[in-house]
């Protein structure tokens, strides 16, 4: 065997030693790094599945309120998710078409690689303890695209919105600091994981999960359950 060919061979095996050793010290971070930070937003973790889902509860927030439903369509969202936004209009036009006949839910999913998807959910939420959750919730989607993605805290822009909607200030900083109001944004993302969501949106539409694409994937689900006696 040639010395140039003992000396390629030498090489080779260095060289695979050394990528093992790379493989070996990387399982190992990815093995061994710490545990993301509870809360929401990114790098947090998110809770645990709960025992007793419902896809809708009692204190879950409702868009439309009819006195007489006869359809129910819950939305797990997440205000930082843009194709959440891209339904935005799309629940719009239906909530005008079938608002006095369909009862339309909002609950919160906050994804863990959204920056500030966990601070808007409180901001929401914050909100809604003043009765005004459908407010919020319109003015967040509806400026997505100003604070969408961004990789810097983003609560005082939606503490703007909560002075522009005539919140009490006061009030507000209180509730969004409270822990009572993560934990509300935390129960919802507890019965959606529990009840199969991996991501958003996810709808359900009397109890079951669907995947509409579009605006006449959800007005037909919504007319088929119309018209079932």
């Amino acid at each position: 065997m040639s010395d140039t060919h003992t000396t390629l061979k030498k090489q080779l095996m260095a060289a695979a030693v050394l990528l093992a050793a790379l493989a070996v010290a990387f399982g190992s971070f990815l093995l061994f790094r710490p545990a993301p930070e509870a809360g929401t937003g990114a790098g947090a973790a998110l809770p645990e599945p709960a025992a007793n889902a419902q896809v809708v509860r009692p204190d879950s927030h409702r868009l439309t309120n009819p006195a007489k439903s006869r359809v129910t369509v819950v939305e797990f969202l997440d205000f930082e998710c843009e194709g959440c936004g891209a339904f935005h209009p799309v629940l719009d036009r239906l909530k005008k078409e079938y608002g006095d006949r369909v009862t339309f839910v909002a609950r919160y999913f906050p994804m863990p690689g959204h920056r500030n998807s966990g601070s808007a959910a409180r901001a929401a939420e914050a909100a809604a303890r003043q009765g005004r959750f459908l407010a919020m919730h319109d003015k967040l989607f509806e400026t997505q695209r100003e604070w969408g993605e961004a990789q810097t805290p983003k609560d005082a822009v939606f503490r703007g919105f909560a002075r522009e909607l005539g919140l009490d200030m006061t009030r507000y900083d209180a509730d969004v600091a409270a822990p009572g109001t993560a934990e509300r944004v935390a129960a919802d993302q507890r019965d959606g994981l529990a009840l199969g969501v991996q991501g958003t949106p996810t709808f359900f539409v009397q109890g079951k999960k669907v995947e509409p694409r579009s605006y006449e994937d959800l007005k037909a689900l919504i007319e088929r359950h119309l018209a079932a006696p």
